[in-house]
């Protein structure tokens, strides 16, 4: 029993650097990884909030076009003159070239 009584103590000061290792490796996934995707979701349902006719977009498929149509969830992208498709909201994301000025 007074071995496992030192043995025990012996092993607290490890334990409270392990403690504090791991804080500061959730501290390190946390600014590095979680808060930059949180942020940038955030200005990705900003931009869908705001979209308007006229606007150049880009769908989750790679398609360029111009918003010409708003609904409740979905949006009509014209995509070629006189070719348009209805697309969800969710699959919207900012045309970085035309926002560039490309």
């Amino acid at each position: 029993m007074n071995l496992l009584t030192v043995t025990l103590q012996a092993q607290g000061g490890a334990d409270m650097s392990f403690l504090i290792m791991m804080i500061a490796i959730f501290a390190i996934m946390y600014f590095f990884m979680i808060r930059p995707q949180n942020k940038k979701q955030k200005e990705i349902r900003k931009f869908r909030e705001g979209l308007e006719v006229g606007q150049s977009v880009i769908t989750a498929g790679g398609i360029y076009g111009k918003i010409k149509e708003l609904e409740d969830n979905a949006v009509v992208v014209e995509i070629s003159p006189s070719v348009k498709i209805k697309v969800d909201k969710n699959s919207i994301y900012p045309d970085a070239q035309a926002q560039s000025g490309k």
